[in-house]
């Protein structure tokens, strides 16, 4: 089988500064040339790659990617053009988005993204696809489809960010997740800048079993590795040692707490 030969990869940073001056100039989410239209491109045709992939794997013979081919598709966020991938056999039946469909079902995008965020598992959204839209797609697929969403989620979580952010907000909160077939509390730890044009952004998202200072510090220094020299005026919460955590890393910033 010949090496597999990705697509560009996506540039968050570039999607980001587009997405805003869309937002600012009075572009809506949906429709035509919506704001969210690209993000949903990618995910369908890293879902579709997926797919390639499984299939690919699961046939015996010499069978191999064979290029692409381009077709508009309706979606729940408005019309996109969707890169599909094809295999030399032309034995490839993707479930994600069917040869001659040219429609993603009613909101099925919507629907993957908010599955896959709640930590369903993969025979219960093979379960959900099948009731809702007759899509039989097996475990095997799911979890193709799911690695090629994850090195997006990875990449987002690796991309660089500015040297100084004037104010910086960094808390925990608590939800009730699925982990290993069994519910638990896990602490997400976010943090949000603001940068030096005053745009807010979601700098990064870390899961820990508890909120722990010992665990800010290694978030911290996620920052500082991803580019971030310096923070003004970090804001926290009363969390015992956070203050030293954010002053061992950014010994230049005022902390706050609040």
């Amino acid at each position: 089988m010949e090496e597999k030969k990705e697509g560009k990869e996506f540039d968050y940073g570039k999607f980001e500064e587009e997405a805003l001056k869309k937002l600012k100039s009075g572009k809506a989410l949906e429709g035509k040339d919506g704001v969210l239209a690209p993000l949903i491109k990618r995910l369908v045709e890293a879902g579709l790659e997926g797919e390639l992939d499984a299939h690919l794997e699961a046939d015996r013979t010499k069978n191999r990617r064979n290029g692409r081919m381009s077709k508009g598709v309706k979606t729940g966020f408005g019309p996109v053009e969707i890169e599909t991938p094809r295999d030399r056999n032309a034995s490839f039946e993707p479930q994600t988005l069917p040869k001659r469909q040219t429609t993603l079902g009613v909101a099925l995008d919507q629907k993957v993204i908010s599955m896959y965020a709640r930590g369903m598992s993969y025979s219960d959204i093979t379960e959900h696809l099948e009731e809702l839209y007759g899509l039989l797609v097996s475990p095997a697929t799911l979890s193709a489809i799911t690695d090629r969403v994850l090195e997006d989620v990875q990449q987002w979580q690796r991309r660089p960010l500015e040297s100084v952010y004037p104010f910086v907000w960094l808390d925990a909160i608590f939800y009730k997740v699925r982990d290993h077939g069994s519910i638990q509390t896990k602490a997400v730890y976010g943090v949000i800048g603001l940068n030096r044009e005053g745009i807010k952004d979601l700098l990064g998202l870390y899961i820990g079993e508890t909120e722990g200072a010992r665990f800010w510090l290694t978030v911290l220094s996620d920052l500082q590795n991803r580019g971030v020299r310096d923070i003004f005026i970090a804001c926290i919460d009363n969390l015992k040692g956070f203050a030293e955590a954010v002053e061992s890393i950014f010994p230049n910033s005022q902390v706050n707490c609040v």
